[in-house]
């Protein structure tokens, strides 16, 4: 702004945040802060240990929206959905074969128990509490099987193992849902001796199929005959039955020539049986 002596003046331009305003700004950011501190979302499938200043609550939060105290206060999300885990251990059978197994377990965090998981083992629960209970549980298992047996019984292993998991986690609060045996594996002496046990078994079977063969054969040779020879007599038996004097007599008429025989001596008796050919 110019005067009369063309003097230059310049007006002080007003601040655009005032110090209310800016109290006002930061007080609201504080509120939001709060505010978004008091609030937690517990995911899917999941349940929300509450720990207040290290101590943990023995209630947990389900999934969803819930309030909490902010900075006091903090909620850690426990995974309750179905886990697979891929085991491979090594065990002994009955007979002593070393037992190289693969197995897949499947487990959960029972949503009831996660603050006692996480107050007890932490996050880590997998390696600390499932990894070694199957070791041990297949173990026991195994040692009640021979090596052969183990094969045969697969089922009855996996539901035995089953059980022992769920025996030796449950009061910890994970629950084992389901064992499969992917493999059994033996080594290279026990299988080359299971496979020539096995050669012998079907060399075995086989004579026994050949010998039982040869034996009905056999019989039924034997039976023919019998029949043969019962229809035989049987013949015979109508053919003597019906045969009469007359008959006989007839039939060597019938079969003499007309030739008389020559005859020596002094006997005049001339047998018509002779002349039968």
């Amino acid at each position: 702004m110019e005067n009369k002596n063309n003097t230059v003046y310049y007006e002080a331009k007003k601040p655009i945040f005032s110090k209310k305003k800016i109290g006002i700004i930061i007080a609201a950011l504080i509120i939001i802060a709060i505010i978004a501190a008091s609030i937690t979302t517990v995911k899917p499938g999941h349940t929300g240990v509450v720990v207040t200043l290290g101590k943990v609550s023995n209630n947990v939060l389900s999934e969803g929206l819930h309030m909490k105290v902010p900075f006091v206060q903090n909620v850690v999300q426990i995974d309750n959905r179905i886990v697979k885990l891929e085991v491979e251990t090594e065990a002994f059978s009955k007979d002593l074969q070393t037992v190289s197994t693969v197995l897949a377990i499947n487990y959960r965090v029972e949503s009831d128990m996660s603050y006692s998981v996480y107050k007890n083992v932490g996050s880590n629960y997998e390696a600390v509490l499932v990894i070694p209970a199957v070791n041990e549980a297949l173990k026991a298992i195994t040692s009640k099987y021979t090596a052969e047996e183990s094969v045969t019984n697969r089922v009855l292993i996996a539901d035995g193992l089953l059980d022992e998991l769920n025996k030796k986690l449950n009061s910890s609060g994970l629950i084992v849902t389901d064992v499969n045996i992917i493999n059994f594996d033996f080594s290279d002496v026990f299988i080359e001796a299971i496979e020539e046990k096995q050669v012998a078994q079907q060399r075995l079977l086989k004579a026994e199929t050949d010998k039982q063969t040869a034996i009905t054969n056999a019989e039924a040779d034997a039976e023919t005959l019998r029949i043969k020879a019962e229809a035989e007599a049987e013949a015979n038996r109508i053919i003597n039955e019906s045969l009469t004097a007359q008959i006989i007599e007839y039939n060597k008429i019938e079969k003499w020539d007309g030739v008389l025989p020559i005859a020596t001596g002094t006997s005049n008796i001339i047998d018509l049986g002779s002349f039968e050919k």
